[in-house]
């Protein structure tokens, strides 16, 4: 029996055996794996929870922001592996040392990088402060092109200085890189930027450049940031190189905020109101809006078109009390809505079928927390109501972009009764971005840095010697072409000046009259369109009649890449140019030009004279004056022959001009438009506002606020 168990534990020992060597082996290898994958997990919680004299060790090495925020931000990728936490001291370390040694012509490449808030007094972050998630978003844009970066600074230079302690619009930029947010001599920081307590190293200025009110909430300045990371990290190195420290590039633009008593050029800030309310501006509403009416998060709703409301649920609306709103609804849909604002006592009437619309425009007349809704049964209930706030009063407005519209009296005396000479002209092409409206930027290419350019004034007979320079910050080559020179190209064939170039010519002036010129270099529509026209009178001999006053306005087209209202950096749009699809039309080149920036101004009993051109390029004018008949129309600006008289409106075609005179009877405001009134809606108006005594044998009706003339 013995002998039968001793044989059968024989055959079954080396079965036994493996079975033991095979599970213990998978018990072993069990141990060692999670025994791996614990201890460098341990170590990172360990690192995170250490005592706090470890703690003030690592802030001598790491930058406290960094360190922490990092582990914070995403803890399963830090205690995911140990060559991971390797990684990542590597990572905070190289951050200290281009913290320390920064590289003049490239922004950090760490997108997590970002300066220590310095506290406020409530405890709470700085206003420019950022949480881990928010930084990682924004990262810092890579090492740039500063040739490309020149550029793109042509956004920041109209309000920006590379001079030390040359302010202007905004901040110079010397030296800005290190410097404390609000700090350079001479300059009027709004409260946001002064309390940001920021510090400007590249990643903050990346950041700010980005989106500056994200990064300083209440900062005046309405620059909506740099769109792209490489033009972003371009500026930088653009700045850099320039000798402004590790630049804080177009964000100095950002920093921009308003200095009261100064314009871009120098000139004294309008003394009239800016604020369209009232008596002050006719035919202009204070507040616009459009909504269209739809379905959207399961119910119905208003959604907010253009500007500032774009794609929001029934957006709040908001104006001051005794402005003037006006809204549009559109049916988006094809049931039947309307809109109504009963504590203004104002409903419009229904629009039924998809597309159909209305327009209605009331008066807030009182102050408060109001709604709008749809007063179809069921429609308010089902999701079509929205917040209308009203404000005791209209806030004061500052314009803080960079003002490219020349003012309408900004032209030479008259010339009077002289003998032919040679009269020198200077021109100069200028790229510059400049205020298209409020809150709206657009890059404009320009004579003299205005838009029109300056007016010429030379008598018939004379020689015209003119010199164009094209600065070196241009990007295009840039020429003149003169309607009142006789030969090849006006002038072009001779004047086709390459950035930082010069070159000059002389022409006679054969033909009295008033003539438009504007650059001429392919593509030529697309130089018009941005900016580079204006206006030359050839005075017959002896001149024209006195008259008190003299104005000089024209009328353009911007193509902007972006649509009308919204706010932003508008870039051109060729496609739109090509299809003729303005967004924009403007006198003086931006909407408000001559009606809150530069209104005309007279007096009762004067007599008036318009310069008006069409730049173009491509719609006709039916030029009108809404409240005064012309008295004489130099009919598409020639002199040869006597004036017509008595004339309501005057059609002027692109690259054409016409003078109108006419003798101001009655007080009030007279609206300057271009008779196609749909234009209105995109921005062509003009004001000339007329002081004096009443004439009721000529006009005796009691003006409404708001109504016009």
């Amino acid at each position: 029996m013995w002998d039968t168990a001793a044989e059968a534990l024989r055959r079954w020992s080396i079965l036994t055996v493996g079975l033991v060597l095979i599970v213990g082996g998978f018990w072993l290898g069990q141990m060692l794996y999670s025994a791996d994958r614990t201890k460098p997990q341990n170590q990172t919680v360990s690192a995170e929870k250490s005592p706090p004299d470890t703690g003030h060790q690592n802030a001598h090495s790491t930058p406290p922001d960094q360190s922490a925020p990092r582990a914070n931000a995403d803890p399963q990728r830090a205690t995911s592996s140990p060559s991971t936490a390797t990684q990542t001291a590597q990572t905070a370390s190289k951050q200290t040392a281009e913290t320390e040694a920064p590289k003049p012509a490239q922004a950090p490449h760490d997108p997590q990088m970002t300066p220590t808030p310095a506290p406020t007094t409530s405890g709470q972050a700085a206003p420019g402060s950022k949480s881990p998630t928010s930084a990682a978003a924004a990262p810092t844009p890579a090492g740039g092109d500063a040739a490309a970066g020149r550029l793109v600074f042509r956004k920041c230079q109209a309000c920006h200085s590379l001079d030390a302690g040359k302010n202007m619009l905004g901040p110079s930029l010397a030296g800005v890189i290190g410097r404390g947010s609000g700090t350079e001599p001479g300059y009027n920081y709004s409260p946001a930027m002064k309390q940001s307590n920021l510090t400007w190293d590249p990643p903050t200025i990346a950041r700010y450049l980005e989106d500056p009110t994200k990064v300083v909430p209440g900062n005046k300045m309405p620059f909506p940031g740099l769109k792209t990371d490489h033009d972003r990290a371009d500026v930088i190195a653009y700045l850099a190189a320039s000798g402004a420290g590790q630049s804080a590039a177009g964000t100095s633009a950002a920093q921009a905020q308003p200095a009261p008593p100064a314009s871009p050029t120098g000139a004294p800030p309008p003394s009239r109101p800016q604020s369209a309310t009232g008596d002050d501006i006719g035919y202009i509403a204070d507040a616009k809006y459009t909504l269209r009416s739809g379905i959207a998060e399961g119910r119905m709703v208003y959604i907010g078109v253009g500007g500032a409301i774009e794609g929001k649920i029934n957006p709040v609306l908001t104006a001051s009390e005794g402005q003037v709103v006006q809204l549009t609804l559109i049916n988006g849909e094809g049931a039947e809505h309307d809109i109504v604002f009963p504590d203004h006592d104002t409903k419009s009437p229904r629009v039924t079928g998809k597309g159909a619309s209305t327009t209605i425009a009331f008066r807030a007349t009182k102050s408060g927390d109001f709604t709008y809704f749809c007063s179809v049964p069921g429609h308010r209930l089902a999701g079509m109501e929205g917040q209308f706030i009203v404000t005791p009063r209209p806030s004061p407005q500052t314009v803080v972009e960079a003002d490219i519209s020349r003012e309408p009296g900004d032209l030479p005396p008259p010339i009077g009764k002289r003998d032919p000479q040679t009269v020198r002209v200077d021109l100069l092409s200028v790229e510059v971005e400049g205020r298209l409206a409020e809150g709206t930027t657009f890059g404009y290419w320009t004579f003299n840095g205005k838009v029109p350019g300056p007016f010429i004034r030379v008598r018939v007979g004379d020689t015209v010697d003119i010199h164009l320079k094209n600065s070196a910050d241009s990007a295009m080559i840039h020429s003149v072409d003169f309607h009142a020179a006789t030969g090849p190209g006006g002038g072009a064939a001779a004047l086709q000046v390459d950035p930082g170039g010069e070159k000059s010519m002389t022409w006679k002036a054969l033909v009295p009259g008033l003539f438009v010129y504007h650059c001429a270099t392919p593509m030529v529509a697309e130089h018009i369109a941005n900016g580079m026209y204006g206006l030359i009178l050839v005075e017959p001999e002896g001149g024209l009649p006195h008259v008190d006053h003299e104005f000089y306005v024209m009328q353009g087209e911007i193509y902007s890449d972006i649509v009308f209202g919204q706010h932003g950096s508008a870039e051109f749009s060729v496609d739109k140019l090509l299809n003729e699809r303005p967004e924009y039309f403007v006198f003086n080149g931006s909407v408000g030009a001559l009606t809150k920036l530069h209104p005309l101004e007279a007096k009762v009993g004067d007599t008036v004279r318009i310069f008006f051109g069409v730049g173009g390029p491509n719609y006709t004018s039916s030029f009108h004056v809404i409240g005064e008949i012309f008295d004489k129309v130099y009919n598409l600006g020639g002199m040869t022959t006597p004036p017509i008289e008595g004339i309501q409106t005057v059609s002027v075609p692109p690259g054409g001009a016409v003078i109108t005179e006419f003798k101001l009877d009655v007080p009030g405001n007279y609206t300057l438009v271009d008779h196609a009134l749909a234009r209105m809606e995109r921005g062509l108006l003009g004001v000339l506002h007329v002081e004096g005594s009443k004439n009721p044998d000529i006009y005796n009706g009691e003006v409404m606020p708001g109504m016009g003339h």
